[in-house]
């Protein structure tokens, strides 16, 4: 008779990336394994409707993001007057040397199987997309007249001059995302959507004057669109039979999507019962779609879309009433309660209504 025994050991994505620069493994069949054992144990059971999901929050991504960020604020955000004093052509020089360099950096990480830091610096070059595309566009003269002359006014100011740095950070985001593969990458994509949807409604606004409620609806219509844009994605990710397509490419897009649809729809004002109520149900289908794909940014939003319709009803049925403490208090720990509840059933839930969407299966 023989005995078998096993060692438990600790293993860490910088070891299996050492693993697969040895040769013993792929690159691929490192960051498959680092994903599967990042999932919880229900999500390794055949039929599982996941994709793979995104780097492990470890000390060392906690750099690299940090890293990335801050380069990727001080061109973009940080841009001040003081960088634009050099010009259209200095800066344009600044930005495609910024550019060619994060791309080649990104190449030699992606080589090497440090997909995070590859990311990162691939998604600094789709950020530095619009500087140099407003810095061509002035040298060439063909910046609209009558905008802002600054660059750094592109993420402060709504004007619809910057739709043609969005749609060429699009285009150029989504050949890069092809070309690399590295969801992270889609990020600044989905925030080009966002400032697209304000611009765009500035666009339709020329001859009427600033509307906010007008703003407000297209960023709601927008949202809705780059909610069903991330679906198609989600989609497309789980069905696919390649590892590197089998990644979460829809987060960023279902994040800000999401917010963008729940934003203007809670700004709306009504003072209707009914349509109250309605927004509540609306609430409602967010918590359980959310649920039902596996995308907590809808319940989230959900949840406190109904919680600020029950804390209505609250003040409505206990206003001026001594019971209207006691009313917040047991509110607030019904959603302590839910809470609780959610976290123990999450993945029972999320399976049991996935049945009604086979086609977000795997």
């Amino acid at each position: 008779m023989t005995h078998s025994t096993s060692t438990s050991v600790t293993l860490t994505q910088d070891d299996l990336h050492a693993a697969a620069s040895e040769g013993l493994i792929t690159a691929s069949q490192a960051d498959a394994l680092w994903q599967r054992w990042c999932l919880p144990e229900w999500q390794h059971k055949p039929g599982s409707t996941t994709v793979a999901t995104g780097p492990a929050y470890t000390f060392t991504n906690v750099l690299y993001y940090f890293g990335g960020m801050v380069a990727i604020g001080a061109m973009s955000l940080f841009m001040t007057l003081g960088f634009e004093r050099m010009g259209a052509g200095g800066l344009l020089a600044i930005g495609l040397a910024y550019l060619v360099a994060s791309l080649k950096v990104a190449d030699h990480f992606q080589a090497r199987g440090l997909h995070v830091p590859a990311g990162i610096l691939a998604t600094l070059a789709v950020v530095l997309v619009p500087l140099v595309v407003w810095c061509m566009q002035s040298l060439l003269g063909w910046w609209p007249p009558g905008g802002d002359t600054h660059f750094s006014a592109y993420h402060t100011h709504i004007n619809w001059r910057w739709l043609t740095l969005e749609f060429a950070t699009l285009a150029a985001g989504a050949v890069m995302l092809w070309r690399y593969k590295l969801p992270f990458m889609v990020m600044p994509l989905a925030v080009t959507v966002w400032y697209m949807s304000m611009d765009a409604a500035n666009a339709l606004m020329q001859n009427e004057g600033f509307d906010w409620q007008f703003t407000r609806d297209v960023s709601l219509v927008f949202g809705l669109a780059t909610c069903a844009l991330a679906m198609w994605v989600d989609v497309r990710s789980r069905r696919s039979v390649e590892v590197d397509a089998r990644q979460d490419f829809a987060f960023w897009l279902y994040l800000f999507g999401a917010m963008m649809f729940w934003a203007g729809l809670s700004l709306r004002e009504s003072n209707n019962e009914w349509s109250k109520f309605a927004y509540c149900l609306i609430n409602v289908a967010l918590i359980f779609g959310g649920a039902v794909i596996g995308r907590r940014v809808f319940t989230v939003l959900g949840a406190l879309g109904v919680a600020g319709y029950l804390g209505y009803l609250a003040h409505r049925v206990f206003q001026d009433s001594l019971l209207f403490p006691f009313a917040l208090t047991l509110l607030g720990l019904g959603f302590v309660w839910l809470g609780v509840w959610w976290q123990k059933h999450e993945a029972a839930v999320h399976a049991r209504l996935s049945r009604f969407m086979p086609f977000m299966r795997a």
